[in-house]
């Protein structure tokens, strides 16, 4: 059976809904087609990310520094082997 996908913009909506309280899980599930389970963990994420909305330090931000840096360490690493390769091939040492 394939799995149902589901945008970001929809588990935000229905978590958020969720969150409100102003309807029980199941109404929430039972309108949107979504497990009552499901809705649970979507509205459990939002709450945990919450803090992390008011910080500079976000988790895409760490991600993409991760990655930027691992980049430029791969990039130092290349230039430092031609470097060396430089050397052996014009005998030149520093």
């Amino acid at each position: 059976m394939k799995r149902k996908r589901y945008s970001s913009k929809f588990k935000a909506t229905v978590a958020l809904e969720a969150i409100r309280g102003l309807r029980t899980i199941n109404e929430i599930a039972s309108e949107h087609g979504v497990h009552p389970n499901q809705i649970s963990q979507w509205k459990k994420k939002a709450l945990e990310s919450l803090p992390d909305l008011f910080t500079g330090n976000n988790r895409r931000s760490q991600e993409s520094e991760a990655q930027l840096k691992d980049r430029l360490y791969q990039q130092i690493g290349q230039l430092q082997v031609e470097l060396e390769w430089l050397k052996k091939k014009t005998g030149y040492d520093i």
